[in-house]
């Protein structure tokens, strides 16, 4: 760089241009957030049912294992006699270590073993849920794939 480019680029450094970002864009974004919380607010004052929340539905079939792993060797399922009936290496199962982690995480918060079972339970209609009843945890599998979702629902069937 010769001097004159410095000395402009010093210049113009000293003095920024002052918008940045359009008016009308700020402008958009202050009303977008504040439509936002109208509509949530009036949602939460006006005792609007909760469209989000699955439907109760009950168990028709379970089964109880645990889940033991590591981060680098996988997570193996384990059945109530100790024997393996899923790996989260094998057959596109690797969501059962991303369950593992969560399940780990809420016991490390709860101040629970982490060696205790979990319940996979399959309900009538015909969603897959793991339950962890000694956090009061559960993860209903709707909307995670269907290998993901496979990877329990092999268990229960």
């Amino acid at each position: 760089m010769d001097i004159k480019t410095t000395y402009a680029l010093s210049k113009q450094m000293k003095h920024p241009q002052r918008n940045l970002v359009p008016k009308f864009m700020v402008q958009g974004m202050f009303a977008l957030m504040l439509s936002t919380l109208a509509l949530v607010s009036y949602a939460s004052l006006s005792g609007r049912a909760v469209g989000s929340v699955v439907p109760h539905s009950d168990i028709v079939r379970e089964i109880t294992v645990t889940l033991d792993g590591s981060r680098s060797d996988g997570v193996a399922v384990l059945d109530s006699t100790g024997t393996q009936i899923a790996h989260s290496t094998k057959e596109k199962s690797g969501f059962i270590d991303v369950v593992w982690v969560s399940v780990n995480r809420e016991r490390t918060v709860h101040g629970v073993a982490s060696d205790a079972p979990v319940r996979v339970v399959r309900r009538a209609n015909g969603l897959v849920a793991v339950i962890d009843d000694t956090t009061g945890w559960k993860i209903e599998l709707i909307g995670y794939g269907q290998d993901n979702v496979a990877a329990f629902a092999r268990l229960v069937d």
